[in-house]
């Protein structure tokens, strides 16, 4: 793991965190938020936020951003306020269902804001609010509903 408390910029595998700054256990190996480029700007229990760039790659045959790309940033945003920024020993939390909605299109050099907030927790079962955004504009809602489960990563088949 490389020392965070130089005041050089960290990176996990490509995620950028910054120096002293949020970080989170699960992007440490995490290759497809760093393909996505992300950083890391707030990484705290039930609340997360992350920022990435739409690059040429991200765009469709329209030339805006794919879908796919905001779902990937939200699911992400997602996933990191279900799970401890240190992680839990023995447990993961993970989407049981998400649903989307596109409220406008985001274009290549675009800087995407997910936020992550849970709305419900009941037992192993919880509900959060992601909002994507561009400056002001809201780009889309994810609304994600996690499920805690048992996990030993030795006993994953790989």
């Amino acid at each position: 793991m490389t020392d965070t408390s130089t005041t050089a910029e960290t990176t996990y595998e490509g995620v950028s965190m910054p120096p002293g700054g949020p970080h989170h256990k699960m992007l440490e190996t995490d290759r497809c938020t760093a393909w996505l480029g992300a950083e890391v700007l707030l990484a705290d229990p039930g609340h997360a936020k992350l920022r990435m760039t739409v690059r040429r790659e991200m765009t469709n045959g329209f030339d805006i951003v794919h879908g796919g790309m905001v779902f990937t940033l939200a699911d992400t945003a997602f996933a990191m306020a279900c799970n401890h920024p240190q992680g839990e020993e023995g447990t993961i939390t993970v989407a049981s269902g998400v649903d989307i909605n596109f409220m406008k299109t985001a274009w290549l050099g675009d800087e995407l804001i997910a936020e992550a907030k849970p709305v419900a927790q009941a037992g192993r079962s919880g509900v959060y609010d992601i909002a994507v955004t561009r400056g002001e504009d809201l780009i889309a809602v994810f609304r994600g509903r996690s499920r805690t489960i048992p996990f030993n990563p030795e006993k994953v088949i790989r």
